[in-house]
């Protein structure tokens, strides 16, 4: 950038002297005219006299530009020295994050990749307990009992892919999100029935606290769903046992609230906004998730016009909050 400016003051510079030695080339020939002309009406002294006035207050005024051009060329230089100094920064905060974009991307697919291989080293490992057992005396029942262990893990299998589909439609700007009018306690309800075993299991207690009356709303089922089923899932997983998680669902003003609360160790304030961005978990190599639920969650409540957020108090839980516009 200095050396174009610097080429530029040069044909600046060369432009003014072409001018300049114009001007004086054309002063110069008047000036004989006039002499030639006047000689006899002037007598030398006075007009060499008026000559070198006027040549003085030319050298002033040439003087006066040229200092007007160089605190206009220092004015530029600083201007684009600060705009410099400011792209350099923009950029420099541009290359960090996309630094740390890549270390999560590297971190995420380390993350996916070890999941996905103990899901089909769980797989194989039943189908060769069936192939077993099969062939000896057993009975059915542990057949049965691997068989769904298998589709169990099949089933984490395909949710890991469906993330990685959603992330990239949400990417592609392509996420799909079709709305129709329906009653959103019907998809409360039914998340409930899809976790019950799996709190009772972990030692959590899940309720659903459904405010009537509420109206209808236009929303997708299944996308809904999915984002009932992620806060649901992680309030599960990160409460300890005994533990209560609520599902709460009432009509605010113009919109559907719900708030999925845990009784969980909490989030730390300065996470409660990062947590919603992609591959984010709140510790280094914590396996309970791969930090695209909530991502997905808040790209999907976008999708419907409303907004999502975090609460939470260290050592006594989260509440998990979104909103659906009516």
């Amino acid at each position: 950038m200095e050396d174009d400016l610097s080429t530029a003051d040069e044909m600046a510079d060369a432009v003014i002297s072409r001018a300049r030695a114009l001007a004086d080339a054309l002063l110069a020939a008047a000036r004989d005219k006039t002499d030639r002309e006047a000689a006899s009406e002037h007598p030398s002294d006075t007009l060499k006299t008026s000559r070198a006035a006027e040549d003085r207050l030319v050298l002033r005024e040439r003087v006066a530009a040229d200092q007007i051009l160089r605190d206009e060329r220092a004015g530029h230089t600083a201007l684009l020295q600060l705009e410099r100094e400011g792209t350099d920064q923009d950029l420099s905060h541009e290359r960090e994050r996309s630094d740390h974009a890549l270390a999560a991307r590297d971190e995420f697919m380390g993350i996916i990749s070890h999941d996905l291989l103990n899901i089909l080293n769980a797989v194989m490992g039943f189908a060769a307990l069936i192939e077993t057992e099969v062939s000896g005396d057993v009975r059915v029942e542990r057949v049965v009992t691997h068989a769904r262990r298998i589709q169990r893990s099949g089933g984490r299998m395909r949710r890991l892919v469906g993330d990685l589909v959603d992330v990239a439609s949400i990417e592609a700007g392509m996420l799909a999100v079709t709305r129709a009018v329906g009653n959103v306690a019907e998809v409360v309800t039914e998340t409930i029935e899809t976790f019950q075993a799996q709190a009772s299991s972990s030692g959590v207690s899940l309720a659903a606290e459904i405010v009537a009356p509420l109206p209808p709303a236009a929303f997708d089922p299944a996308r809904l769903l999915q984002v009932l089923c992620n806060l649901v899932s992680n309030a599960i997983k990160f409460s300890a046992a005994p533990g209560t998680v609520t599902v709460r669902v009432e009509r605010l003003d113009n919109s559907i609230a719900f708030r999925i609360s845990d009784t969980g160790e909490g989030i730390p304030a300065d996470k409660l906004e990062t947590i919603f961005d992609r591959f984010v978990q709140l510790a280094p190599n914590d396996r309970r998730g791969v930090g695209l639920g909530l991502y997905i969650s808040k790209c999907i409540v976008h999708g419907h016009g409303g907004r999502i957020w975090a609460e939470s108090t260290i050592g006594e839980g989260s509440t998990f909050c979104f909103t659906l516009p009516l």
